[in-house]
């Protein structure tokens, strides 16, 4: 058991509350993972708790704790009440651990643990753990209605614990499928980004179909390559929905689109669109890596700022060429050297433009 985690089990205990690990820590830790993410619940309130130790209450109403890897976060046992937009719209406190785990989603994530490290299992979570089954706390139809992030939580866990979820929810989320578009673009964004770097993601994508969920999300594919980087598996997607990717994602994600479109990856593709998006786009075609090293290797120049001739310096040659021919002119240039058809020497390019631009314009 966490050391940090358990030194804040015994301060509350102490000062004369209940408190326990819960959720996904308790759960990784029986399946022998590792988790930074720790969960307490006590019956204590932020403002008793804060008599003792220090920290910061968050809009959810927890203490949040960052102790160096560790990400804490302490709440009080509560109720939820009706929810408006994934939120309850009020929060009742109770004294009952009991009343707090059937608020949660799924049993496998209502397992706690005290502070001397023994398992407090009110729910059975630990015998659907066991049996890797994804089952909700409490009413199916409540719960996907409340939340329908829940759904895609769901199907996450599934893909990343290799666990099956329950016929009677898988059903449900079928029922309820369409609610996910509810959600906004950045929730799910997050999780389907979650389902598929996960290295069981054929899993996830394989339910997200089953359940019909795709055209909700905005999303549709047919056969996905595992790559090491996350844009390599959203290039394979049809996104009809905005998604907020960042400035860097958009513009990798259409690289990766054009390359896998070219469906070859030689010199031209490595100068123009870099080594690194080459190799991840080699994983999408079933290129080897090393014939892709090996091209580079043997390129004369990889990228544009080691051609010898600047573009001004190509402009002054070509004197009165609009700077859109002038562009493609470049281009030429740097097809002749990357195939080692002209050396990358001033002198040689210059004469090479000179005698060749009227064949050209």
């Amino acid at each position: 058991m966490n050391k940090t985690a358990q030194e804040i089990l015994t301060m509350l205990e102490q000062h004369g509350f209940e408190a326990y690990i819960v959720g996904g820590y308790v759960r990784d830790f029986l399946l022998n993972s590792k988790s930074t993410d720790i969960d307490i619940c006590t019956n204590a309130t932020m403002k008793e708790v804060l008599e003792f130790i220090s920290g910061e209450v968050n809009e959810y109403h927890s203490l949040n704790l960052k102790k160096n890897e560790l990400n804490i976060d302490i709440t009080t046992f509560r109720i939820d009440g009706s929810y408006q937009n994934r939120r309850p719209t009020e929060i009742a406190y109770t004294k009952e651990l009991k009343k707090d785990l059937e608020r949660r989603d799924f049993t496998i994530n209502t397992i706690c643990m005290n502070k001397e490290g023994k398992i407090i299992d009110i729910l059975n979570g630990r015998k659907d753990l066991y049996n890797k089954c994804i089952r909700m706390v409490g009413n199916r139809e409540t719960k996907v209605k409340e939340d329908p992030l829940r759904i895609l939580r769901a199907i996450r866990f599934a893909t990343t614990l290799d666990f099956e979820i329950e016929e009677d929810l898988k059903q449900e989320i079928k029922k309820q499928n369409h609610l996910v578009a509810t959600l906004s673009t950045y929730r799910i964004k997050e999780e389907i980004a979650k389902i598929i770097t996960s290295p069981n993601y054929k899993k996830g994508l394989k339910l997200l179909k089953e359940l019909k969920l795709c055209e909700h999300l905005g999303i549709s594919y047919t056969n996905i390559v595992y790559t090491k980087d996350i844009c390599g598996m959203w290039a394979q997607m049809k996104i009809t929905k905005t998604f907020p990717f960042t400035k860097t994602e958009k513009e990798n994600i259409v690289k990766l689109k054009e390359i896998k479109e070219l469906g070859i990856i030689n010199r031209e593709v490595i100068y123009n669109y870099g080594l690194y998006l080459s190799l991840i786009a080699g994983e999408i075609l079933g290129i080897e890596s090393n014939s892709i090293y090996k091209i580079e290797k043997e390129m004369p120049m990889k990228e544009k700022k080691e051609l010898a001739l600047t573009f001004p310096e190509l402009e002054n040659i070509v004197g009165n060429l609009s700077k859109k021919e002038a562009g493609i002119l470049m281009k030429k240039l740097e097809k002749e050297v990357l195939y080692g058809r002209i050396s990358n020497e001033k002198k040689e390019l210059m004469n090479y433009i000179t005698n060749n631009k009227t064949r050209w314009f």
